[in-house]
């Protein structure tokens, strides 16, 4: 039996949209700017690091990091992310969003700034310094994921909860856009300064001393954005629920959100007569207890298990990008580059790619996640991912032949759409919504570190496939390709399972967060809420 809901929820339920809530959105989403723009700009870079650190004297071949100091360099950030969302998650519930939000912005633009200035006498004592401070970079970022997500939810109003939380997740595609046009900037100064000798001696894959400033700037630079916005997560009230459903504290609730909402919120009762003391031990189960598996453990199964799916694909098309591009010849072979216009093209590809599909998937899910609901967004984009990986894969030696590699250029890009405007935003969204409040950081954390899991699997496992070869062919070109049609393969296999998980997850569309979690349902004794279902009717 559903007991009333306090007020200040309920006018949060059915506020109208507002200026505090876009205000709410860039303060969180300028956090997620910043985390895609410092775990994704190192994969801008790595040649460069490769070129600059590992370069043999005297060798016409550019130099290259070992593969397993290129692994650590680029999945280093995930498991200090991975970190992060377990303890900022949990930290959350027990301290409050508000209190826990400012270290995780801090952490982010120390340590970016660290990065950039990472030291040594010798290439290996640099990469060591370089991972270190992007494993606590990441330890900052991983943070973001639970705090933005559950604070963004639990002040939109239920009509347009899904569009919010979107939004903040869709400044992941500036993020990663910018990541990709400040480093066409920052190589274009460069060439145009430095490069210009080395064409004139003919030494087409030089790499001139200044090109070392290149790759730290860029870290450097996502210190911004993070040190733009503090002063405003500072300010900002904490959420209503947890103040009166975790904190137990109504009055000071309701008061907080007359402040920044333009609603009129009565003066709530003390929580004990208000019903808190029956909400206490109606409500009290804990984290992985008997009640919490039977009314979410298949809702946590399901959120983190599509997340960690979609990870594994989402991540190493990202990172390495790249090597894609190098294997279909869109990107000429190093050796025919100087090691700034290697760095520049590498941008203006993945730029493209961001332009035209990342960026563009995300706004369409901010559009119609509210209309068409979670489910059918998540098993479509789960679906379309899954076709589009097929159709670069099976026919892969077409597309790496003269001539195909727009179409190629133009299937990749279709799978970053589907993936944003999919199961990219919406793992993000789901677990925002369906946990009671005083779990939610905690069990959105938890399905984000299983996501983070898989994009470490992802990364580490397209990294050792890129090395596979046929004995009898040494070529890179030829390795490379081997490497990535075996890796979309695997991914297309990932995305199918993810559509069969993604029936684990209730549909939240429309629905209050209390409706949804069953945190208005009297009695441990009641059956898990009927609205919990894994298909919309």
């Amino acid at each position: 039996m559903a007991r009333p809901q306090l007020e200040v929820l309920s006018k949060l339920d059915a506020a109208k949209t507002q200026w505090y809530h876009f205000t709410a959105i860039v303060i969180a989403g300028m956090g997620f700017f910043t985390d895609a723009y410092d775990l994704f700009c190192i994969s801008l870079v790595t040649k460069l690091l490769g070129r600059i650190y590992y370069h043999i004297d005297g060798s016409p071949t550019p130099g290259s990091l070992p593969p397993n100091v290129a692994a650590a360099v680029n999945g280093v950030a995930f498991c200090g992310t991975l970190s992060g969302q377990l303890f900022f998650g949990w930290l959350g519930d027990k301290m409050g969003r508000k209190k826990v939000y400012g270290m995780t912005l801090m952490c982010m633009v120390l340590c970016s700034i660290a990065s950039g200035l990472s030291f040594g006498q010798t290439p290996t004592s640099v990469m060591a310094t370089l991972c270190f401070f992007r494993f606590w970079l990441g330890f900052g970022i991983g943070g973001d994921y639970p705090l933005s997500a559950t604070i963004m939810s639990e002040y939109a109003n239920k009509k347009t909860r899904g569009a919010f939380i979107a939004a903040v997740f869709a400044m992941q595609g500036f993020g990663i856009l910018t990541g990709g046009v400040v480093t066409l900037v920052i190589s274009s100064a460069f060439r145009a300064a430095f490069d210009a000798p080395a064409y004139k001696d003919g030494a087409m894959a030089s790499t001139p001393p200044q090109a070392d400033y290149v790759w730290r700037i860029i870290l450097m630079f996502g210190a911004i954005p993070a040190l733009m916005t503090y002063y405003w997560r500072m300010k900002m009230p904490e959420t209503a629920r947890y103040t009166a459903l975790v904190a137990k504290n109504a009055k000071q609730a309701a008061a907080d959100m007359s402040k920044v909402l333009q609603v009129e919120i009565g003066a709530e009762e003390d929580n004990n007569k208000a019903g808190g003391a029956v909400e206490e031990n109606r409500n009290s189960f804990g984290l992985f207890s008997a009640e919490f598996l039977r009314r979410h453990g298949l809702h946590l199964l399901g959120t983190a298990t599509c997340w960690f799916l979609l990870d594994i694909a989402f991540y190493s098309q990202n990172l390495f990008q790249k090597d894609i591009f190098t294997a279909i010849n869109w990107i000429p072979k190093a050796n025919t580059m100087s090691a700034l216009e290697e760095v520049y093209r590498i941008a203006r590809a993945q730029t493209l790619i961001a332009l035209c599909g990342t960026v563009p998937g995300y706004w369409f899910t901010v559009a119609l996640i509210d209309r068409i609901g979670r489910f059918w967004i998540q098993l479509g984009g789960f679906f379309f991912m899954t076709v589009f990986m097929l159709c670069l894969a099976a026919p892969y030696h077409h597309w790496t032949t003269p001539g195909n590699h727009i179409g190629f250029v133009v299937l990749y890009g279709l799978t970053f759409f589907f993936a944003n405007f999919g199961p990219n935003s919406t793992t993000f969204i789901v677990p925002a919504e369906i946990f009671p409040a005083r779990l939610r950081s905690t069990c959105h954390g938890i399905s984000a570190a299983a996501g983070k899991l898989g994009a470490i699997i992802g990364s580490f496992g397209f990294l050792y496939l890129a090395q596979s070869q046929d004995p009898a062919k040494v070529d890179h070109g030829y390795k490379a390709g081997i490497g990535v049609r075996n890796s979309l393969f695997i991914l297309s296999v990932c995305n199918f399972l993810g559509m069969g998980f993604t029936f684990l997850a209730p549909e939240s569309n429309g629905l209050s967060l209390e409706e949804l979690s069953g945190e208005n349902e009297d009695g441990e004794d009641q059956p898990a809420p009927a609205h919990a279902r894994t298909v919309p009717v």
